[in-house]
């Protein structure tokens, strides 16, 4: 059995689990994350070097990762295959959070005329685990757009997100955050974004317009759970000239507060 390299042995060492954790799965795990829409295909020397590891473990976890599926090779080049769709759908089959609110946005997408979503945070963005569009079908709209992200700091849903951490949290997500300004409208202030953030906690709604998207506007609230925990984000996004007027995106808060009380109790 070949002994850890000396990077390896303090990984291990430091990591909670401690001898119990698998770098093999890691480093499995890792040559998937390295996969995206930049980065659709890639030889074994360029997903070494985006994981800072030797070609020779880089080409195990490839190849097994092939054996099984989820990758294919194409010469010399990698790509992300069909199977890999399997680890999504176990999370949206055994969470109960995303197969009670997938109905919800398709109800609330009709009955607004708007896109709806759920969003959960992941590291640095706001994970969709549910998504509706109106006039599209369920099917469509889970393979197209559940698993999108968007920058938490800048969005209606991300921010939603932010606020329910804790104040030293979200101090020390604006101090690890380099904000881009994604349009000419973006906030990228630190001091704004955490007042910004205060303001969001505070009043339990978010309205972005056109930070991420020109054109587009967004709404969110926190979608807590009957224990009173914040598990999630509620989103309505359509575009400006739709709810141009304060009045109309004060309307559209109501509503989404509302549905989300109405399936409080359902989230355990």
């Amino acid at each position: 059995m070949s002994r850890l390299q000396s990077s390896s042995a303090d990984a291990r060492s430091a990591n909670p689990a401690g001898r119990d954790f698998s770098e093999a799965l890691a480093r499995g795990l890792g040559v998937l994350g390295t996969f995206s829409s930049d980065s659709r295909a890639m030889t074994l020397s360029e997903i070494a070097r985006k994981l800072d590891l030797p070609r020779a473990t880089v080409r195990r976890a490839l190849l097994t990762l092939v054996h099984m599926g989820y990758l294919a090779e194409e010469g010399r080049l990698f790509r992300i295959q069909p199977k890999i769709l399997e680890l999504a759908s176990s999370y949206l089959d055994t969470n109960p959070i995303s197969s009670i609110l997938q109905p919800l946005c398709e109800r609330l997408a009709t009955e607004l005329d708007a896109n709806c979503s759920v969003a959960v945070m992941d590291q640095t963005e706001a994970l969709m685990i549910a998504y509706a569009s109106p006039g599209k079908s369920p099917t469509y709209q889970i393979r197209e757009n559940i698993g999108m992200r968007l920058p938490a700091y800048c969005s209606a849903v991300g921010r939603i997100l932010i606020s329910a951490l804790p104040p030293e949290e979200r101090d020390t997500f604006l101090q690890n955050l380099s904000p881009v300004r994604l349009t000419p409208f973006t906030v990228t202030d630190k001091q704004r974004l955490s007042e910004i953030f205060s303001h969001t906690a505070e009043t339990g709604f978010c309205i972005v317009e056109q930070e991420v998207e020109i054109g587009y506007c967004s709404i969110a609230v926190p979608l807590i759970r009957r224990d009173g925990v914040q598990v999630a984000a509620l989103n309505m996004g359509t575009r400006v000239e739709k709810i141009s007027s304060p009045e109309k995106k004060e309307s559209i808060i109501p509503v989404l507060h509302q549905a989300c009380s109405e399936i409080r109790n359902q989230l355990l």
